[in-house]
């Protein structure tokens, strides 16, 4: 709710922007007219243009996100623009003369149409389109930080309601001066020099965090947006405001006593289906439903698989739909070729949405891989579960439901097989999940000073727990490290798994060779190499390199890339 208050706030204030004043007396002149007949009909005007620059930007800012590492840069170059007309109004009066000058003929136009006593409805609909023009370049800077915020977000009902806040700002400002007349005209020239220092102040704020983005001092922001992420202040607004998802957390439940969270939102937005058509929340009205959000490259949730693959086969006949919501974390996860690839390794039976612009995600206020919630015959949220574990409660929630909904669940719970990667982790885990490329990284202690995005020669150190290193050369990216011909990393970990996810330039298959503490791993062989070490990459996953026998122990793991063109995103434990 902060966030539409704040919106509508901004709009109102653009009324005292100094290229308004040129249009106001003509607006005034309408303040003794009819209300519906001349005011009216200006308001609309003004908002329609309103609409379309928003529209414009919105698609442009769209565009660029899915550009993925150039839509970073168009967006930082977008935002520094921004900002640039924020501190020197002769540069937005340059950039928008066109607009000014458009306006200013709409303006002259309903003035001749006025003087020749013809309806003024017309005139003021003109008049109305003029001053959206002649108002936009004003409002543009500001307006367009908050466009430019929303598409790096995805497109979303919220950020419409957004726009829509910011225009109702801006139609009370200058229904207020219809009202009023002249005297709100005296009393804006007056706050015209507070608020152009409130402009200024704005744009160097915005400059400096565009530079600190651009220089990495912010290193996390930039990819969670533009990988789609959930902006965490805005978030904890509307969960704070009752918006979306419950504020759930795992703890045990009343089953037979199970809490109503509100209803489920649907799967709007929602890109490609696999394995059905489209689904639609209200027509599964009658079905309890349960909503897994997950993605593929994510160890935590491959280890849930055998159970909600157990569930769907065990409970569908009973009346239970699982629907499985694919919202990437790496841009290589947004491929619709790789996600049916890994619907098919893992033998996912059930729908699977891809989510690419994290529509369903924002619906469902969700934030984190994976996360279940469970739907009644009703259509409403009873149980929400985040990450691995608690599979027996989680069970008996859908056979709770099944009954409400006079469905027999049986007398048995659900079988389950798990091999490779979905075995559940082991023994204590003592090293976090580390993200190799800039954007993420942590615990990277090889010397070099590392360059962005070109190709550099690195050395490995002498690694403590949790420090990581390269060899030969690479090129760090937002995302991942790219060995150009060949290459070496190492990792000194604690924990009984290693994952890590891996791809390829162009695709192409790179060979590897992978040590423990300087030996081959044996029996300590994850699925994805033989007892030598040796494996291959053939596709952008996750690849269980390390499954050691003894349990979780602290080691140094080593992996050569024996062909150009690796591609090294993340490591995850378990």
């Amino acid at each position: 709710m902060l966030l539409f208050l704040i919106a509508y706030l901004a709009g109102a204030l653009t009324i005292i922007s100094p290229c308004i004043l040129p249009v106001l007396p003509f607006v005034f002149a309408r303040a003794e007219q009819p209300f519906i007949r001349s005011s009216l009909p200006l308001l609309v005007g003004m908002a329609l243009t309103f609409a379309g620059v928003a529209t414009l930007a919105a698609v442009g800012g769209g565009w660029a996100v899915q550009a993925n590492e150039v839509g970073r840069w168009i967006a930082l170059a977008v935002m520094a623009l921004l900002g640039l007309t924020l501190v020197f109004p002769l540069l937005a009066d340059r950039l928008t003369r066109p607009l000014v000058a458009l306006g200013s003929k709409l303006t002259e136009r309903a003035s001749l149409a006025q003087a020749a006593g013809r309806s003024p409805i017309g005139p003021s609909f003109l008049l109305g389109v003029a001053t959206g023009l002649l108002w936009a370049p004003c409002a543009g800077p500001i307006l367009g930080l908050i466009l430019t915020g929303a598409a790096l977000q995805g497109a979303s009902v919220n950020t419409t309601l957004l726009l829509a806040a910011y225009a109702a700002g801006a139609a009370t400002s200058l229904a207020l001066a219809l009202l009023v007349g002249g005297k709100v005209f005296q009393t804006m020239k007056k706050s015209l020099g507070v608020g152009e220092w409130v402009r200024k102040g704005l744009g160097v704020l915005v400059l400096i965090g565009v530079a600190a983005i651009a220089l990495g001092l912010d290193t996390g922001l930039l990819t969670r947006l533009s990988a789609g992420g959930v902006n965490s202040v805005e978030q904890g607004l509307l969960s704070r405001a009752g918006v979306g998802s419950p504020a759930a957390s795992n703890r045990e439940v009343d089953i037979a006593a199970l809490p109503d969270f509100g209803p489920a939102p649907g799967f709007d937005g929602g890109g490609e289906w696999i394995n059905s058509g489209p689904l639609d929340i209200d027509n599964l009205r009658g079905k309890v439903v349960v909503v897994d959000f997950w993605t593929y490259s994510c160890i935590n949730c491959v280890r849930t698989f055998p159970y909600v693959r157990g569930w769907a086969d065990k409970y569908r006949d009973a009346g239970l739909v699982v629907v499985g919501v694919h919202t990437p974390e790496f841009a290589f996860e947004k491929n619709s070729d790789n996600v049916r690839d890994a619907v098919r390794r893992f033998g996912l039976p059930y729908p699977v949405v891809l989510d690419n612009d994290f529509a369903i995600w924002r619906a469902y206020a969700n934030r984190y891989w994976p996360a279940h919630y469970f739907i009644d015959a009703r259509g409403r949220i009873r149980h929400v579960h985040f990450g691995e574990g608690e599979y027996e409660q989680s069970e008996q929630v859908i056979r709770q439901l099944l009954r409400e909904a006079g469905r027999d669940p049986g007398p048995d719970m659900a079988a389950t097989t798990s091999t490779g990667a979905e075995m559940a982790g082991g023994g204590e885990v003592g090293s976090p999940e580390t993200y190799v490329g800039y954007s993420r990284t942590r615990g990277l202690a090889s010397p070099e000073t590392p360059v962005r995005d070109a190709v550099q020669t690195w050395s490995i150190p002498a690694l403590s727990l949790n420090q990581w290193g390269l060899s030969g050369a690479w090129t760090i990216r937002a995302e991942h490290a790219e060995a150009s011909s060949g290459g070496k990393l190492a990792f000194r970990f604690k924990a009984r798994d290693l994952h890590l996810v891996m791809g390829s330039a162009e695709g192409r298959p790179v060979r590897f060779r992978v040590t423990v503490d300087g030996r081959a791993p044996g029996a300590d062989a994850g699925v994805d190499v033989d007892a030598s070490g040796a494996g291959r990459i053939d596709g952008q996953r996750l690849y269980q390199l390390l499954r050691q026998s003894d349990g979780a122990g602290e080691h140094l793991f080593e992996i050569e890339f024996l062909d150009p063109g690796a591609q090294v995103f993340a490591f995850t434990f378990g």
